[in-house]
């Protein structure tokens, strides 16, 4: 496989001759300037000859040996980016459309354990010197249909890789996933890798993480900067269907690392404010970069996995939770909650309802706990009037479908202020203090199913037939005339 020094040197100086002709000439060539060349033997002799020296150059890999060369390859890429390859099967070569090796069926090893299974490797060469399989050099890597087995104790995975040098090197990883674990082994999410590209930016001079992605049906992008001198990271968030977007940097410095985050949601600007030890992660959430009126704070621990959330806000949207195209409901039907060793506790109190002024003082309170999650004591009031309470609720998925059910109590302070909202004739306005009942709300047919109607401690046949199925509208106005003549029948019913 080794040629004579002499050989070697004249061959890149034949290489190197035709590219610089070329470079000088092909631009000038014109059609009869062409026709006269063509006619010139001397000249398509040594074209010809050139072009044989120079296949001849790039077929120099197919004679490696596979044991050579899969060593070489797995100690330039150990070095180059600190990345145990293993390779089962054969190495095949080809230099069209440039060398390149492929193989498929190889893996990434971390502390001598597979935590990545490879369908197709590339390993493109570059063309610096292939007389000596000492030198080859990669320059460009490509990964297809790979997957990740990544847990806690390698979360970091694609991060550490950041810290190569990728100056002449790109680095990608197509249509793969990514399957984050639990410790016994359970898998709590699947990311999908749809293009990742590692590269240098000229412009920031620095190492760059791209990657285009999927997570619970979400698409995202992601990009991430490593100024290792400063010893931050800087990365930035984009969900284009749920018009989000993220900018944070993060000091990784010291051993309490801290973080700041912008998120842009609708075109409305937020900060979170953050900072994280070895086994938990503490925020503060504020509503707007300036005037700090909405504020959560919240702190997960890891060991054992622990969170609380706790937020006060002057106002909110009760549709970023039961909407039915809201993040929250969406990763419920995912089903990433039904894990027994997550333990996770959620309050928000809120004055006001965002679009809806006779709503006050929500407070919703959540809790997943053994798989289960719940929302009792959750409580809203309407108008100075009423305060309406949640108990016993439950919020899983059937037939691919997101249900809460449970049981809720009113509270009435004020029947006088209903009976006026509703404009209930004067001749139906009975006294009621207390209504109790069971219900279902299913979220992707946006109906309410209510059973079991207790006024005041009694039950009414004819109430409960005519409050079975509640079909709420999209357009608010037309679920206030329908929400009004549905009320207003069920009191005459009520009333006989």
């Amino acid at each position: 496989m080794t040629k004579p020094n002499s050989f070697a040197k004249n061959l890149k100086n034949i290489n190197t001759l035709i590219n610089n002709l070329l470079e000088r000439n092909l631009n000038k060539l014109k059609f009869n300037n062409f026709k006269i060349l063509a006619s010139n033997n001397k000249f398509i002799f040594s074209f010809v000859a050139l072009f044989t020296l120079f296949i001849s150059y790039l077929l120099i890999p197919t004679f490696y040996k596979q044991v050579d060369i899969s060593r070489e390859l797995r100690e330039e890429l150990l070095t180059k980016f600190n990345l145990d390859f293993n390779f089962t099967q054969k190495l095949n070569y080809s230099f069209f459309p440039r060398p390149h090796f492929t193989t498929e069926g190889s893996s990434i090893n971390e502390n001598q354990k597979n935590i990545s299974e490879i369908a197709k490797l590339k390993l493109y060469l570059s063309l610096e010197n292939f007389f000596s399989i000492k030198n080859v050099n990669i320059n460009n890597v490509k990964l297809e249909n790979a997957n990740f087995k990544l847990t806690s104790k390698n979360y970091n995975f694609f991060l550490k890789i950041l810290n190569n040098n990728f100056l002449n090197t790109n680095f990608k990883i197509k249509n793969s996933k990514i399957f984050f674990r639990n410790s016994n082994n359970e898998v709590l999410f699947i990311n999908k890798i749809k293009n990742l590209e590692y590269y240098y930016d000229t412009k920031e001079l620095q190492n760059v993480l791209f990657t285009q992605n999927e997570i619970f049906n979400f698409p995202y992008s992601l990009k991430i900067i490593n100024y290792s001198d400063e010893k931050k990271l800087y990365s930035e968030l984009n969900a284009n269907s749920a018009n989000l977007r993220t900018e944070n940097m993060y000091n990784y410095k010291d051993d309490i690392k801290l973080g700041a985050a912008t998120i842009i949601l609708d075109k409305k600007k937020s900060k979170v404010d953050y900072k994280i030890e070895s086994n938990y992660f503490e925020f503060d959430y504020y509503d707007s970069l300036d005037k700090k009126k909405f504020l959560y704070n919240g702190k997960f621990n890891f060991k054992p996995f622990y969170s609380s959330l706790d937020g006060n806000a002057e106002e909110i949207s009760i549709l970023h939770f039961f909407g039915f195209n809201a993040l929250i409901p969406q990763l419920i039907k995912t089903e990433i909650f039904n894990n027994k060793n997550l333990e996770f506790k959620f309050q928000l109190n809120a004055k006001k309802i965002r679009n809806n002024k006779n709503f006050s003082n929500f407070i919703l309170k959540s809790k997943i706990f053994d798989g289960l999650i719940d929302i009792d004591e959750s409580r809203i009031e309407w108008k100075n009037s009423i305060i309406a309470k949640l108990n016993d609720t439950l919020i899983y998925v059937k037939d691919g479908k997101l249900v809460l059910s449970g049981r809720t109590e009113i509270n009435i302070s004020n029947v006088k202020n209903i009976y006026q909202y509703l404009a209930t004739p004067k001749n139906f306005r009975k006294k009621i203090k207390k209504i109790n009942f069971n219900f279902s709300y299913i979220f992707d047919e946006k109906t309410l199913l209510l059973k079991d109607i207790m006024i005041d401690g009694k039950y009414n046949k004819k109430v409960n037939e005519k409050l079975n199925n509640i079909y709420l509208r999209d357009d608010d106005l037309q679920n206030k005339i329908y929400f009004k003549n549905l009320m207003n029948s069920s009191i005459k019913a009520y009333v006989g």
